[in-house]
């Protein structure tokens, strides 16, 4: 299969996201006997939404998927 060449600021966008999605695992993979919610923090979300806006892929989740998956299939 043949992989996206992306932009940089796509890129970007994709290795955000991608940290984002261990920093959310991580915060599930927790102990469950834990009473405290998982917790993300806010500068994770910041730092993928900034990065998307940057790519113009705010708002057009479709287009940014693909993306995701012609450049990192395994996700």
């Amino acid at each position: 299969m043949p992989t996206a060449v992306l932009t940089d600021r796509e890129r970007a966008a994709v290795q955000a996201y991608l940290r984002l999605l261990g920093t959310v695992r991580a915060a599930f993979d927790g102990p469950p006997e834990s009473r405290r919610p998982p917790v993300v923090p806010p500068a994770a979300l910041a730092e993928a939404e900034r990065a998307l806006a940057a790519a113009g892929l705010a708002g057009n989740e479709e287009e940014f998927f693909r993306l995701l998956r012609s450049w990192c299939p395994e996700r």
